[in-house]
């Protein structure tokens, strides 16, 4: 394989990754697309643009590679590819946050007291 099949692979992943992912397209095509898809798996999947790059590149890979392991490695490096050059392009620009969210604990409400607390000695003689 040469060189120049891998940048071209890896601007082709790029280019349909992103256009699938977060551009309208022509006649908001893209955008009625992502619309249909929902919230299920294939909406979940074009959300994220790490997620959609490896499903992108895999018949790239199997297109380019000419072995069956070249092609799994093909298939690992064009994503990777399109992820660095993504990353490039929107550098300085907030990153996408991820699908997790942390609940912050009530900070008004006290657990315990330090008053509240009896030494384990006191309460062996209280209890008696």
């Amino acid at each position: 394989m040469r060189f120049y099949w891998l940048v071209i692979g890896i601007l082709c992943v790029w280019r349909v990754t992103h256009l699938l992912n977060a551009e309208d397209g022509p006649l908001d095509m893209i955008v009625r697309l992502r619309k249909r898809a929902g919230k299920g798996f294939w909406g979940n999947l074009l959300d994220c643009f790490y997620c959609l790059s490896l499903w992108t590149a895999v018949p790239l890979a199997l297109i380019i590679g000419e072995a069956w392991r070249e092609r799994l490695l093909l298939w690992l490096a064009l994503s990777a590819g399109a992820l660095m050059l993504e990353r490039v392009i929107n550098f300085g620009h907030a990153v996408s946050p991820a699908k997790y969210f942390e609940y912050k604990e009530n900070e008004d409400v006290l657990l315990r007291q330090k008053e509240d607390r009896v030494p384990p000695s006191d309460r062996d003689q209280s209890v008696s």
